[in-house]
């Protein structure tokens, strides 16, 4: 049995590549003008360092959507981001939303693209700024070549720009 434990973790981290990674934007009617591209791994970023995702600017409430497929695992309440939810999609990615104003979704439960996840707010440290999605794509399984001299640049190898994911899309 303990000979067959490799090859067990090694077909499920292979069958967690092997689903289509079909993306959205995550805020209900946003278009690709509502965020700036040139946030991703923006520095000097507050007390994090540098921006990891895009803000998506929006109407308070605005319905967020997952942006892929997932299992949600984390709905959270945190100083920074404050209501988060966490989604586990294809390719083994965490999709980070935060900032909501509220959550609508559970840990556990499974999601569809542009299944209703909450509404867009300013909570956390957003507090007094205009309604928006903090929105960061997290891979699990690490990305070395991805690695650069910037700030934070090993880090990169774990994150991806999500204007890059969303970028082509027909909205």
């Amino acid at each position: 049995m303990k000979y067959w434990l490799p090859g067990i973790l090694l077909l499920i981290v292979l069958t967690g590549l092997i689903p289509a990674e079909e993306m959205n934007i995550p805020v209900k009617g946003a278009t690709k003008a509502d965020w700036n591209h040139k946030t991703f791994w923006y520095g000097p970023w507050g007390s994090s360092g540098v921006h990891k995702g895009i803000d998506i600017f929006g109407l308070r409430d605005q319905p967020v959507v997952a942006a892929t497929a997932g299992l949600v695992v984390s709905v959270r309440n945190l100083s920074k981001g404050g209501k988060v939810v966490y989604v586990l999609g294809p390719k083994w990615r965490i999709h980070y939303y935060a900032h909501l104003n509220s959550q609508m979704v559970f840990v556990g439960q499974w999601l569809s693209p542009g299944e209703v996840i909450g509404s867009l707010g300013d909570s956390g440290n957003a507090a007094g700024k205009p309604p928006h999605l903090h929105y960061s794509i997290m891979s699990l399984l690490p990305m070395p070549w991805r690695i650069t001299f910037e700030t934070q640049g090993w880090k990169k190898m774990f994150y991806l720009s999500p204007h890059k994911k969303l970028i082509n899309l027909k909205k």
